[in-house]
């Protein structure tokens, strides 16, 4: 059983013109996608920048209101949920954000910044509160003494770590990463992600990573969502994406990951060619006359598309 549906999410955004402002067209941000996240899995979204997967995140944790579709975590619809019963989601669905630069309050001690979801949903006594800091903080692999520090005390690495941290202290059910790694250095961003790897078998989790980058999403993910305009191109499996692509999108994407091997980059050039003359000659089975996606078709028990028979 599915731990969160998201079913035929759409997120428009008004655009207002004329003397009087009034609505002439929508931005659709995010345009009727459906998925399913199981226990355990590592689901990822990805896509180019403005695709929608960074709206999608921020309206299932709700910092975005939907314009319809439904958000269901155990069961029940966030959209229906009461202001008490959204408080026990937001409990339930945690999220990493981008920037661990910008996400952590600069005046605020690490102790202060992890205590802070705690605060918000349990009455801790001081010496309970530090408690359960240092074991998440310790757990994440810094000092101790650390919670007495503030945020331009740490490298960029050591700040994400934190951001984990403080998205763990709740136990939640679901973690929504969203590029928890674009902001760091090459040489940290290993580091970071074979650490959330390994507390996921530790604490249950659930993750939804956020990505534009291939790389990335191949080494984490499970099962993986391609977004192109807002909406779904493509989804199946991590083989299903890389070994055998289907929509001329994921294709273009999967040819376009740098080789490290120099005798092998005239072969991904050739293949570049080919899928780019493969659009020339079948667009419309890709995309109908206003450029968007067509209904995703199923082809395989894993593996689903957005293309033409």
């Amino acid at each position: 059983m599915a731990l969160l549906k998201v079913n035929q999410l759409k997120v428009y955004y008004p655009v207002r013109g004329g003397f009087f402002r009034s609505v002439v067209d929508h931005v659709r941000a995010v345009d009727d996608i459906s998925f399913e996240l199981q226990p355990g899995e590592t689901y990822g979204l990805v896509g180019e920048s403005g695709c929608g997967k960074t709206t999608t995140g921020r309206t299932i944790i709700g910092l975005t209101q939907a314009t319809s579709g439904s958000i269901v975590l155990d069961g029940k619809s966030i959209l229906q949920l009461s202001r008490q019963d959204m408080m026990h989601y937001r409990r339930n669905v945690q999220m990493i954000f981008q920037d661990p630069y910008s996400s952590l309050n600069p005046r605020k001690r690490v102790l202060d910044i992890i205590a802070e979801p705690l605060r918000n949903f349990e009455r801790l006594s001081p010496q309970e509160e530090k408690r359960t800091v240092l074991r998440f903080i310790e757990r994440v692999g810094l000092q101790p003494e650390s919670i007495y520090k503030y945020p331009h005390e740490f490298s960029g690495g050591q700040r994400q770590r934190i951001g984990i941290a403080r998205a763990l202290t709740l136990s939640p059910k679901v973690i929504i990463a969203d590029e928890p790694v674009s902001a760091l250095d090459v040489s940290v961003q290993a580091q970071v992600l074979n650490f959330m790897k390994d507390i996921q078998q530790e604490f249950q989790l659930t993750y939804l990573l956020i990505s534009h980058d291939l790389g990335v999403i191949r080494h984490m993910c499970d099962r993986i969502g391609i977004m192109y305009r807002g909406q779904f191109v493509e989804e199946g499996t991590t083989d299903d994406i890389f070994e055998r692509p289907q929509h001329i999108y994921a294709k273009r994407l999967i040819s376009a990951i740098p080789n490290p091997d120099p005798l092998k980059r005239k072969e991904q050039m050739k293949l570049r060619l080919q899928i780019e003359k493969e659009y020339e000659q079948q667009q419309t089975r890709y995309f109908d006359s206003q450029g968007r996606a067509h209904p995703m078709r199923r082809i395989s028990g894993t593996h689903a598309a957005a293309i033409l028979e």
